[in-house]
């Protein structure tokens, strides 16, 4: 059992790879990974560099869905052959508004999207009900500044602005010394589950910089 951790004392106290399967059988999984993650992570390792709008000030992206995968209970597949149509450019534009850009969804739709069996249409629905299930922490959206803390505080934030989870069915990952996302596993209906043994990996960092959305 892992140590309760008051969140709010310790914000306000800091203040303002598995094992994949390419190819694999459409429809053949046994849990979904809903990767949520920070834009201001993204932003800055990747995205300033690329110029993407979903980074310029003003936007006010927090965790946005980074994508909805099929998994194994020990890795995932990845790339399924697939006899469904491609999404058109008004499926994955309706998209943006959770997941930052169109690009994104396009792109998750033809590695993951593929694998669940569904149409796009469907695909990108059950994604934005999976997303829509999982309270995001307001608390982390009022940050002011850059802090660093403890990655399990993420953790714990979202624990308690969702009482259905518990500590094995989400995990915190890091990236570069930064806090880049919140992976949550749900059943094929979307019920919260505990995670496979290759996706319960907590970043343990101490110090993990958390900035603050722009």
């Amino acid at each position: 059992m892992r140590k309760a951790f008051t969140v709010v004392a310790v914000l306000a106290a800091l203040s303002p790879a598995g094992l994949r399967a390419q190819g694999g059988e459409a429809g053949a999984f046994d849990y979904y990974v809903l990767a949520l993650s920070w834009t201001p992570t993204w932003c800055a390792l990747e995205g300033d560099d690329r110029d993407s709008p979903q980074c310029d000030a003003g936007q006010s992206f927090g965790f946005t869905l980074h994508g909805l995968w099929p998994q194994y209970e020990e890795g995932w597949p990845a790339w399924c052959p697939t006899s469904e149509r491609a999404p058109s450019r008004r499926e994955t534009g309706a998209m943006a508004d959770i997941m930052g850009s169109s690009g994104l969804a396009w792109h998750q739709w033809r590695k993951h999207g593929v694998c669940s069996g569904l149409s796009s249409e469907d695909y990108f629905a059950l994604s934005r009900l999976a997303y829509e299930r999982i309270a995001r922490p307001d608390l982390l959206r009022r940050l002011d500044r850059e802090v660093r803390l403890p990655a399990r505080v993420i953790e714990e934030a979202f624990l308690e602005a969702n009482p259905d989870l518990a500590a094995d069915m989400l995990t915190v990952t890091c990236r570069e010394g930064r806090v880049q996302e919140v992976r949550i596993c749900l059943t094929r209906a979307l019920e919260p589950r505990d995670c496979g043994a290759d996706v319960v990996r907590d970043c343990t960092l101490q110090d993990a910089l958390f900035s603050p959305m722009r």
